[in-house]
């Protein structure tokens, strides 16, 4: 039974516990792209709480450019480094499961973060079902809980599809909103979300909101709509990225509404403290350890720390 961990009132045990019976010396960290800032910011969060542990740990953070066999040689890489966990945001959940299991024989600790891997040790991520949820609840209620929506969808992992999922168990409770397309997509990129925006609103001439699966999604599908002068809807997304801190506070740029915010810094944080447990027999009493999502919209932006807050 999935179980929920609030942002809010996480409770860290972090500088409270007794020194662990093993010593975590060496984490790999293999993550989409290192050029991502939700990455960047969760590869320093995995290198604060190591350091914790041990001020003396090797850390290695690496992107696998969304390059499956590149993941598979790094996870190869850090069992020939003999790290002792390996934090992985896996570039196919299934796929990445026969080098999880390459590492485990070697002794290694394997948790996934952001999106879940089969087989890994344990699991943190976003609620990405409850991310969904508030973040398309907003959105109709902007539309006065009737009219044409849209999903721009992405890559089926895990966190994509529980968006989805959420985004619509809010439309099934609202008659009034008629899902015009839910199935188209965008590659999880500004490039995608224009592309495919374009195109469903060359095919849908009435559109009355947007619901993206995350940020960079949402941003090129305000720029197709700008620039086939549709700037009539509202559209919100999921991820609290820098852009759409940025779009958020544009007054001239008034399309897009609203964002359900993630937390890299502390999601790696945490998975480190259940890495360490892990390594010394500990079983995570939640499993996957799911952190709730806030809204971050127009009116509440100037109270958000974002990805990139100093910590």
């Amino acid at each position: 039974m999935l179980k929920t961990i609030l942002l809010a009132g996480t409770a860290l045990a972090i500088g409270a516990g007794a020194a662990s019976a093993r010593e975590l010396k060496a984490i790999g960290i293999s993550v989409g792209s290192m050029g991502n800032p939700f990455f960047v910011a969760l590869a320093k969060g995995a290198e604060f709480e190591a350091r914790k542990t041990n001020p003396n740990v090797k850390v290695m953070a690496v992107g696998f450019d969304y390059d499956l066999g590149k993941q598979n040689t790094q996870i190869d890489n850090f069992i020939a480094a003999g790290v002792d966990m390996i934090l992985l945001n896996p570039g196919d959940p299934k796929a990445v499961e026969p080098a999880i299991k390459r590492a485990q024989a070697a002794g290694i600790t394997v948790v996934a973060v952001d999106t879940a891997a089969k087989g890994a040790n344990a699991t943190v991520e976003t609620n990405n079902t409850q991310a969904g949820t508030i973040a398309c609840a907003d959105l109709i209620e902007r539309m006065g809980g009737k009219g044409n929506m849209v999903i721009l969808n992405g890559p089926q992992v895990s966190s994509v599809i529980e968006r989805v999922n959420g985004c619509k168990e809010v439309i099934a409770k609202n008659p009034g909103v008629k899902l015009l397309s839910s199935d188209q997509d965008a590659k999880g990129s500004r490039e995608g979300g224009l592309a495919v925006m374009q195109s469903l609103l060359t095919r849908f001439t009435s559109v009355d909101g947007v619901f993206a699966i995350n940020d960079p999604t949402a941003i090129g599908a305000v720029l197709a709509a700008k620039q086939m002068r549709r700037t009539n809807f509202p559209i919100t997304s999921v991820d609290g990225a820098p852009d759409a801190e940025t779009a958020l506070k544009d007054p001239n740029s008034t399309q897009f509404v609203g964002t359900a915010s993630q937390d890299p810094f502390l999601m790696a944080r945490l998975a480190v403290q259940e890495g360490v447990e892990l390594m010394n027999g500990k079983k995570p009493e939640k499993d996957p350890l799911l952190m709730d999502s806030k809204l971050v919209t127009r009116e509440n932006i100037g109270e958000y720390k974002g990805w990139t807050a100093a910590r």
